[in-house]
């Protein structure tokens, strides 16, 4: 059983992951932390315990940062998302509350208690995480695993030419993270844009699980849309979904263990490099993905929700 705790901008495919999580029967989900992205912070606060109660779990859900580290904040991508995060659905108040505690020292105290065994998967930018690394020096030796969506060494990136949007949203916090020296998997686009999924998809997933795979279909029409505007006409990429079964189920993902640093400034910021052999600890980076397999695990979980 894998003791996870999702950090999140939800965010359609933030959705698709969280309700993944949610199914997953290898999975314990023992919270979410929230940081901006695809929303401001404060809304992907209220989206996550939205999802939370559509699920029917009882965990926590700890507010995080509101900026990057260094940089001024970004404007959340409404076009992509929608401007309330999940496309067309209008927003609502969820019924709870996040805890009074703030995420990156919620993940502190967590990785004290499942000493060795909490695994982290951040699918938003990596600012909770850095935090939670400057704080506790022993945080790193406590986590587990850091599995990150985010990131790309060979397929260039998708917010700008060289980044991936989850790096370019926080490339400082990224940084720290890359040189941790924690066990770290990189889950970037060179494997995420190999796994697709379909409207048909959609509507299937929502045939089976009527309520919450019907919220993910009607998400993913906007979604969808979005993919067929940039050109991309068969179906989006399971970016966020990916990562979080990639924490269960590795041995569906390629790796290579190389050293990463992160471009701060300039036309590259954002961009994940290969840095110097011996200049910081080696991470795992996928660089190739049994994508059918992954999908339909992936479709297969979700069956089972209702």
């Amino acid at each position: 059983m894998i003791k996870l705790i999702i950090d999140t901008d939800p965010g359609i495919d933030d959705a698709m992951a969280i309700f993944y999580a949610a199914a997953a029967p290898e999975i314990s989900l023992l919270g979410l932390t929230t940081i901006f992205g695809n929303v401001t912070t404060a809304i992907a606060t209220r989206n996550a315990l939205r999802l939370l109660e559509a699920a029917d779990l009882d965990v926590p859900v700890a507010q995080g940062a509101k900026a990057p580290l260094r940089l001024p904040p970004f404007k959340p991508s409404a076009q992509v998302h929608g401007e309330e995060g999940f496309g067309n659905i209008p927003a609502m108040q969820p019924k709870g509350a996040p805890i009074e505690e703030e995420a990156a020292d919620f993940l502190i105290r967590m990785a004290r208690e499942h000493k060795g065994e909490l695994v982290l998967c951040p699918i938003g930018p990596l600012t909770n995480i850095a935090l939670a690394i400057q704080r506790d020096p022993e945080f790193v030796k406590n986590v587990r695993r850091i599995v990150i969506m985010g990131g790309s060494l060979e397929e260039g990136g998708n917010i700008t030419p060289h980044a991936e949007a989850n790096i370019y949203h926080d490339p400082h916090a990224a940084d720290v993270v890359f040189g941790s020296g924690a066990e770290v998997v990189m889950v970037g686009l060179d494997v995420t844009h190999r796994i697709l999924c379909t409207k048909a998809d959609f509507a299937s997933i929502a045939a089976l699980s009527p309520e919450m795979g019907g919220m993910l279909q009607t998400m993913s029409e906007f979604y969808l849309n979005f993919y067929e505007t940039v050109g991309k006409f068969d179906g989006c990429s399971l970016h966020d979904p990916a990562a979080v079964i990639a924490c269960s189920h590795p041995e569906l993902f390629n790796t290579k263990n190389l050293p990463i640093r992160v471009s701060c400034s300039g036309e590259t910021s954002g961009q994940t490099l290969e840095a110097g052999i011996g200049s910081r600890a080696a991470v795992s980076v996928c660089l190739g993905v049994d994508s059918q397999a992954v999908k339909s695990l992936f479709m297969k979980r979700l069956a089972l929700l209702p």
